[in-house]
């Protein structure tokens, strides 16, 4: 290992085995980014050169027990380890940090859904109090999407000076055409909250013409939620058309990206919409709602639509069915778009700015 010293400790406390968004941009950033600068805190005892263990039930995966375990960890165990390792800043790959410790912290802001669309949870202190302290306190807030750092500062007023947009990225090694055959059914990726639009999607689908397609929906399975849309599902006739599947492992998501006739993400925001960014790596054409960052993220290369208009994601489907040579020219499109998105890319401006602070 190279005897520089470390700008900065990489909050791994999110990382686990079944990571789902911010825990797959976790995971691949670290991965971008020299263990040499950026030493990782690491939950799961990899065998990343540098790195220094921490306790591995802190993730979303233990549930809320793994939240508050997490949240009491970064403000006392944290600082601890700061000192120890001696690196001027802490980079944390979403909006947590010791709030009294001193510590110097650069946290990556994902979106602010949870205030522009509050649900009465118990985390819901955590998304009005905590995480606007962090990003106010913070030294710099990378955000996703040029449409994050406008809700930052607009909504938070964060200051424009330490508000850094950068693009994520993706992993080609498992994200790549494979030449299969696309297959008869629609695919949606996500967690089954409200802004997601799955209500929509669902009437859309039933108001094809075509019965032959299935929809495959992919994400984690939430009681407040997930019961609702298969009762809907029920009550429009689509229920044994409806494939619900809560974890897919990276070799099933590679298949399913590319098998399916389209990835559909029409949600009502998004401050970055990974999984368009993922189809699009596979060649997969892409349904993108045109609110928050999706346009960022897809250009021209997707068929954009309003999210709250049912009739134009359902005439969406339809053209994808019945027009080959639109799927063929979004998906050429796409591989191309995609191509402009690289980790390493992400990597190079997040070294470049520790450099700059520290």
């Amino acid at each position: 290992m190279s005897g520089r010293s470390p700008l900065a400790l990489f909050n791994g406390s999110y990382l686990c085995r079944r990571p789902t968004g911010i825990g797959v941009v976790a995971r691949e950033l670290v991965a971008a980014l020299d263990p040499a600068l950026v030493p990782l805190l690491d939950p799961l005892s990899g065998e990343r050169p540098g790195s220094v263990e921490i306790p591995s039930d802190l993730s979303p995966e233990h549930g809320r027990d793994g939240h508050l375990r997490r949240l009491l960890w970064t403000q006392r165990e944290l600082p601890k380890l700061m000192r120890e390792g001696g690196a001027p800043l802490l980079l944390s790959p979403l909006p947590e940090a010791p709030l009294l410790a001193g510590v110097h912290s650069i946290v990556l802001a994902h979106d602010l859904l949870p205030l522009r669309y509050p649900q009465l949870t118990p985390l819901l202190a955590y998304h009005l109090a905590y995480v606007p302290l962090v990003l106010h306190r913070a030294v710099r807030v990378l955000c996703n999407s040029e449409a994050t750092a406008r809700e930052v500062h607009g909504r938070l007023g964060v200051p424009l000076r330490r508000l850094v947009p950068i693009r994520l990225g993706f992993n080609p090694g498992q994200l790549r055409p494979l030449g299969l055959e696309r297959q008869p059914f629609f695919l949606v990726l996500g967690r089954h909250d409200p802004h997601k639009n799955l209500e929509r999607v669902l009437k859309a689908f039933a108001a094809l013409a075509d019965r032959e397609h299935r929809l495959t929906l992919v994400g984690p399975h939430d009681r407040r939620y997930t019961p609702k849309l298969q009762r809907l599902a029920g009550e429009l006739g689509i229920a044994s058309r409806c494939d619900w599947i809560p974890w897919v492992s990276d070799l099933e998501r590679l298949q399913l990206l590319n098998r399916c006739r389209a990835l559909v993400l029409v949600s009502l925001w998004e401050g970055f919409g990974l999984p368009a960014l993922e189809a699009m790596a596979c060649g997969a054409p892409v349904i993108a709602s045109r609110a928050g960052a999706l346009p960022e993220v897809v250009g021209e290369a997707a068929v954009q639509v309003e999210p709250r208009r049912t009739p134009e994601i359902r005439a969406a489907l339809a053209a994808l069915i019945a027009q080959p040579d639109l799927a063929r020219r979004l998906s050429a499109a796409g591989q191309q778009r995609a191509s402009g998105f690289s980790w390493s890319d992400t990597a190079a401006q997040v070294e470049g700015l520790l450099r700059e602070l520290a």
